[in-house]
């Protein structure tokens, strides 16, 4: 799990909800709870925590519904690291606020400090999808307890689009290393969980990427570098050195990702990677053959086959292109490069309807992502890394 420490920093910007006020209608029931919650009220500010949880608590006994006695009690059990118990009452309050965004952060959150893991992720997405407001730390804290349990599923993919969203801010990202590491190299570790004899291979790892994903790309080349002299056979690293290299140095590129076919036979990405460059460089039929290759080895995985198409219809063979990227479309909806190929595709073959439906699709997938996005980025069509 993640540290104390690390714990405190997302603390800090945990916000109060606009909750529904107390009611004032007077009778003998309603003045004592306003007389529990008014005292309540004020044990909280003068930090006297374990008397504001008590006079809460006595509170709600009377009205369980209170939100905003729910949500205090909830934040300050967060903060005295009681996490199963804020996780109860948080539940019970995301019952009554399921609009809460911060609500289902928090909630989230207290599930990943439990090991409640599965649970934990699905109430961070629903934060994420229905926000948590102007409130960029939090937003940020949410995508980390995300990215890394997205690491542990082995969904690698998505969890490092959220990395590199979050490096993109360069907020805290020494906070960031081990997690981009390990989804870098594929471990299903939590931070945490990480093996003795694998730290030092993920922290360097993990240092490489931060570096080149924040611009500081002397640092970024020296990381590499030692990482590829330290651990020539180690799977992965070559991926990792080769996806650097590809926009700059593609001829170098392509040395390392064949390097790391050598150390990994069934690497899906680093044929993915060679087939892109292959087709930048009109060599259909190597590319064909790889992207072939790639598809077999994962055949619901969306790249494969929507490169097996873009060589196909390199090759003059509109038809199979086609059956392949209906293929890739039916694997990755969101994914916009899919649309603009299929859109041409079919402008291409006279079926002018279906292109329409497919601008309508790429249309839809740009209004998205300029409201911002969600845990899945539309405009990926492979991670860069």
């Amino acid at each position: 799990m993640i540290g104390t420490a690390a714990i405190a920093i997302f603390l800090s910007i945990l916000p109060a909800l606009p909750l529904a006020a107390v009611d004032q209608t007077p009778s003998a029931t309603h003045a004592s709870f306003e007389q529990l919650s008014r005292e309540a009220d004020r044990a909280r500010d003068e930090n006297r925590n374990d008397d504001a949880i008590r006079l809460y608590k006595s509170a709600l006994v009377k009205r369980p519904d209170w939100e905003r006695g729910l949500w205090f009690v909830a934040t300050l059990l967060y903060e005295k690291e009681q996490y199963a118990d804020a996780r109860d009452t948080l539940r019970q309050f995301m019952t009554l606020r399921p609009d809460a965004g911060p609500g289902w952060a928090l909630l989230g959150i207290s599930e990943f400090q439990t090991r409640e893991y599965p649970r934990a992720l699905d109430h961070l997405q629903k934060a994420m999808a229905v926000g948590v407001g102007d409130r960029p730390e939090l937003a940020q804290s949410v995508f980390y307890f995300a990215a890394v349990l997205l690491t542990r599923f082995e969904r690698y993919d998505d969890s490092m689009d959220m990395l590199v969203r979050m490096l993109s801010t360069d907020r805290q990202s020494f906070l960031l290393t081990e997690p981009a590491g390990l989804a870098g190299l594929r471990l299903p570790f939590l931070p945490a969980e990480i093996p003795a004899d694998r730290r030092e291979l993920v922290h360097l790892a993990g240092e490489a990427i931060v570096a080149s994903q924040t611009q500081h790309y002397e640092d970024a080349d020296t990381r590499f570098k030692q990482l590829v002299a330290t651990y020539p056979h180690e799977p992965g690293v070559h991926f990792l050195y080769g996806a650097y290299l590809m926009q700059l140095h593609p001829d170098d590129g392509v040395r390392e990702m064949k390097l790391e076919l050598e150390n990994s036979p069934s690497h899906v990405l680093a044929r993915v990677r060679l087939v892109e460059q292959y087709l930048a460089q009109q060599q259909n039929d190597e590319a064909l053959q790889l992207a072939q290759e790639a598809a077999r080895l994962d055949p619901k995985r969306a790249s494969p086959h929507m490169l097996i198409g873009e060589a196909l219809r390199a090759k003059g063979d509109l038809t199979a292109a086609l059956k392949e990227f209906e293929v890739s479309r039916d694997d990755d909806s969101l994914n916009t490069r899919i649309h603009w190929d299929l859109m041409r595709a079919y402008n291409a073959a006279g079926r002018t309807d279906d292109a329409k439906r497919e601008k309508d699709e790429l249309e839809k997938l740009s209004r998205s992502e300029s409201n911002g996005g969600s845990l899945r980025d539309g405009k990926r069509s492979e991670p860069k890394r």
